[in-house]
């Protein structure tokens, strides 16, 4: 999956940022961590707006993405595990 945020899209992008990899919200004085995308098990970031994930989690993330008005592009690939492992992130 890959998406596009228009560039005049500021509070968008912030907003697909969120969606994608995360925030930490403050509710009630206390910190809580409410995951991405990327958090997903079998989600992985693939670069600059480029994720590979289920088509179940690309649907979902695709439909949420173009209710903002986000340009979304979806292919099937093929990618063993080994291979996607080369791209995930380390845990913080």
């Amino acid at each position: 999956m890959s998406y596009d945020v228009s560039g005049g899209a500021r509070s968008v992008a912030a907003r697909v940022c969120q969606i994608v990899f995360g925030r930490k919200r403050i509710v009630h004085g206390r910190a809580r961590d409410e995951p991405g995308f990327i958090h997903r098990s079998g989600v992985a970031w693939i670069g600059q707006s480029v994720l590979v994930m289920s088509s179940r989690d690309a649907e979902e993330l695709a439909t949420r993405l173009r209710s903002l008005g986000v340009r979304v592009a979806m292919a099937p690939v093929t990618i063993p595990h080994t291979s996607l492992d080369a791209f995930r992130r380390p845990r913080a």
